[in-house]
């Protein structure tokens, strides 16, 4: 009689980390949120000391700290800015050190997660974050929360990595990252969860809730051990809501929708314009940013609030600090110079940007509603709901943003009202924009996220993968190169839309390198076989 082995304590635990287990995944998920956690409180430091040294004032009050400063000096800021982030471009494109020669954000998280095995080098994510502080220091208009959810993210796939865990821990990995980082940055445990349950993992498994809420929570605590309980902007108190305030929150919503529409397409289709205009008359994309920088300058000169994050500008809308005229020429301003900054290869997130296009088109709109003699909830609440709308629709984030409101306002009726017109803005821009901004620059790349893993699984999975093999010996076997054939690099949707155009059970598969000497063997039924298996893992993985 064989004697049963004996239970060892450290190996079950090993077996945890290795198959990514609840238990182990909590502790990996404390681990990371502290990680990610420092590592956006560093990038603030980063933030702010390159905006005491460009503008001497601190980069979340430049509207006040450069209202004395000269001309020639809000002009030279982002101008050296950008000479400084060619150099750190030139040196990524160099190296190979950042994806596709750009910075990385949200986007790229996404991206990770769902083509290529949740890999993000730490050198991607380090390097992302310092042109992306020395953008937003030297006045460049984009957000700081893209580039800290792009780290945080990148220190968990190094702790992956180093750990040897399968693809679905390093899925959760990954949330747990931009979770942390989200929650460091608007001190919003909730919110920065389900930020990434609804942007990054694109599902709420059970499995991912522990991990994923524990980092959030830590990436939160550190937040305000170092920075304070107070919530990223200042908030006035809000007035009750009433019945009469329910249509504007609906028109409020609809007009949303138009905002939301121009900052994705800006912020998408200009640097693809800027791009081909610089290749076609011969200028590297590195050397971009100096340019950018003159025409920020210059935007600056007319309208100061368009710098950087521009928290102070949005918590001077929140309060009813603008006249409508002004708030007007804000949405507009800022529109392009956030489109700039991004087209000109300067480095920054689209979140606080949208943020603030939401709480000057909410306030303005509260406005036009006070001039009626109406009683509404008053400018405040409309600024709040269209901070709310216009961020939710144009992030794709509509839960997130709603929680984001709630936890910076505790105004049960605000985020009621902000979840009303989050839908129909959402609803609204994604068929007059065709999409979130993050899912757009997703499929600029040549993934199309929006139609849900189904359709992923068919974009990423290659041939090679699942093909039948030749033998080293049988390699580059006759046959006959004028037949239809697949090769090891071409993904599985091209493979079956293949076999079934050709009315083939199978056809052999080649190598494009040499004279593309067959390697492998695949037919129908295992193409189709595979491509199931992978549906079932992606089901299990998104609801257990």
């Amino acid at each position: 009689m064989t004697e049963s082995p004996r239970f060892s304590p450290i190996a079950w635990f090993s077996r945890q980390w290795t198959e990514g287990r609840s238990p182990a995944l909590w502790l990996l998920g404390a681990l990371i949120g502290v990680l990610a956690g420092y590592a956006a409180l560093g990038f603030i430091l980063a933030i702010e000391v390159t905006s005491y040294l460009m503008f001497g004032a601190d980069h979340e009050l430049l509207v006040t700290g450069v209202a004395g400063l000269p001309a020639w000096q809000i002009m030279f800021a982002p101008v050296a800015g950008g000479i400084i982030v060619s150099a750190m471009l030139y040196v990524g494109y160099s190296r190979g050190w950042l994806v596709d020669g750009r910075t990385g954000a949200v986007a790229d998280v996404m991206e990770a997660r769902a083509a290529r095995g949740g890999q993000i080098t730490l050198a991607d994510g380090v390097l992302s974050a310092g042109i992306s502080a020395v953008s937003l220091g030297c006045g460049g208009s984009a957000g700081r929360e893209g580039p800290a959810v792009h780290l945080g993210a990148a220190l968990a796939s190094l702790i992956a990595r180093l750990l040897r865990l399968p693809p679905r821990a390093i899925r959760v990995l990954l949330a747990c990252g931009a979770a942390a980082a989200v929650a460091a940055s608007f001190n919003a445990p909730v919110a920065g969860a389900l930020f990434a349950f609804e942007i990054v993992l694109g599902h709420y498994a059970l499995r991912s809730i522990a991990p994923v809420a524990i980092a959030s929570v830590t990436g939160a605590l550190i937040s305000r051990a170092h920075l304070g309980a107070t919530p990223a902007f200042s908030m006035p108190a809000l007035s009750p809501a009433g019945l009469l305030d329910l249509p504007g929150v609906i028109g409020l919503g609809l007009m949303s929708a138009l905002v939301a529409s121009a900052f994705v397409l800006s912020t998408v289709h200009t640097p693809r314009w800027i791009g081909q205009t610089a290749r076609q008359i011969g200028l590297p994309l590195w050397a971009l940013p100096p340019i950018g920088g003159i025409l920020i300058g210059g935007l600056a000169l007319i309208s100061p609030e368009i710098l950087g994050v521009g928290y102070e500008a949005t918590a001077t809308a929140l309060a009813g600090g603008y006249t409508i005229p002004v708030l007007i020429l804000l949405v507009g301003m800022k529109l392009v110079a956030t489109a700039i900054t991004l087209g000109f290869r300067f480095g920054g997130g689209v979140f606080s940007p949208s943020l603030y296009l939401g709480a000057m088109l909410g306030a303005a709109f509260g406005g036009v509603l006070a001039m009626t003699g109406a009683e509404t909830a008053g400018i405040p609440f409309y600024a709040v709901v269209g901070m709310g709308a216009v961020a939710g629709a144009a992030l794709g984030a509509p839960l997130s943003t709603t929680l984001i409101v709630f936890e910076l306002t505790a105004s049960y009726e605000a985020s009621v009202a902000v979840l009303i017109a989050v839908s129909l803005a959402t609803v609204l821009s994604q068929s007059l924009a065709g999409g979130s901004v993050f899912h757009k620059q997703i499929l600029r790349r040549g993934l199309d996220l929006s139609r849900g893993q189904a359709r992923v699984l068919l974009q990423t999975i290659r041939v090679r993968d699942i093909m039948d093999p030749l033998q080293e010996d049988e390699a580059g076997a006759d046959a006959d190169k004028d037949a239809p054939c697949l090769f090891e690099d071409d993904y599985l949707g091209k493979a079956i839309g293949f076999l079934s155009a050709e009315s083939l059970d199978g056809t052999v598969v080649r190598a494009r390198t040499g004279d593309q000497p067959v390697v492998g063997y695949l037919t129908r039924t295992e193409a189709h076989a595979a491509y199931a298996r992978a549906l079932a893992d992606a089901h299990e993985e998104e609801h257990r």
